[in-house]
């Protein structure tokens, strides 16, 4: 969110470019990686599930967020962002049939709403509904069916390879989009804005998804979704030190509750897969 803001903030690039730009120059790293490693590509209707992913995670959600943070401040996104572990967690029990104890839900609907009420302090309120809130709210679900979607693929393509794949599936479309972006508005920006886009390109576009869908193969996905209730406090905390957007000490104790349930969230999960694996154990 905070590199997001800071790559479309000033104009001098278009959100368009920065949604479309960033997925182009992940896809090159990532046709490189499965050329270099000679992976399989995937098979018959694994090229759908392919596409979902690649509408939510690299198409949708980059381009949605853009845009909206092209007027919105990067703490507020984080209000409405606030709500993407809960929507990961029911896309999760929608298509992977997962069934979390009621523990897990109540830490998560507690956390869900810690987590809007502590952003939307920081983010000066949630009075009226705004374009780009509509924005990060369609951001939310195509992104949670992406995340949902991408921990069951892994587990049959590997973490890196779902994205990689999705990636590359997604990029005549994403290289046409960045063309006419520079068409209309050729980007320009500071070094601090050019790496900002960077960071978006190798990071967030490609690095982090290794680890992130390596961890909801794992699963359970509702429960491991739950990490991203932090995602609001680290987001307001990386707006407070580079755009000096204001920090107080109701956000410190709003973040810590934020923290506290996704580590009960996660808890839930542990309590309820020991059993099973006592069972296990008696069983060898």
């Amino acid at each position: 969110m905070p590199f997001t803001r800071v790559a479309v903030e000033g104009g001098r690039m278009s959100p368009l470019f920065v949604g479309s730009g960033r997925a182009v120059i992940a896809a090159l790293l990532a046709a490189a990686a499965l050329w270099l490693t000679r992976q399989q590509m995937p098979r018959g209707t694994q090229w759908v599930r392919v596409a979902v992913v690649a509408g939510g995670a690299v198409v949708g959600f980059p381009l949605l967020t853009s845009y909206a943070l092209t007027t919105a401040p990067a703490s507020h996104g984080a209000v409405v962002i606030a709500l993407l572990p809960a929507a990961t967690a029911v896309m999760a029990v929608i298509r992977g049939r997962e069934r979390p104890r009621t523990s897990f839900w109540v830490a998560a609907g507690i956390g869900a709403i810690a987590a809007v009420v502590f952003a939307a302090i920081q983010g000066g309120g949630l009075a009226g509904l705004h374009r780009s809130d509509l924005l990060l709210f369609a951001a939310v679900v195509v992104c949670a069916i992406g995340y949902a979607e991408g921990g069951l693929l892994s587990r049959q393509l590997g973490s890196w390879q779902t994205i990689s794949w999705a990636l590359v599936l997604a990029s005549p479309l994403m290289l046409v989009l960045t063309g006419v972006s520079i068409v209309q508005q050729p980007p320009t920006g500071s070094v601090t804005e050019w790496g900002a886009f960077a960071y978006l390109a190798v990071v967030s576009m490609f690095l982090g998804f290794f680890a992130w869908y390596r961890g909801l193969a794992i699963g359970p996905m509702a429960q491991v979704s739950q990490v991203q209730l932090t995602q609001p406090v680290i987001s307001i905390c990386w707006a407070a030190l580079l755009l000096h957007e204001h920090l107080a000490w109701p956000t410190v104790l709003g973040g810590s509750a934020v923290i506290g349930c996704a580590l009960l969230a996660v808890r839930a999960r542990n309590r309820g897969n020991r059993p099973r694996a006592l069972l296990l154990g008696a069983a060898g």
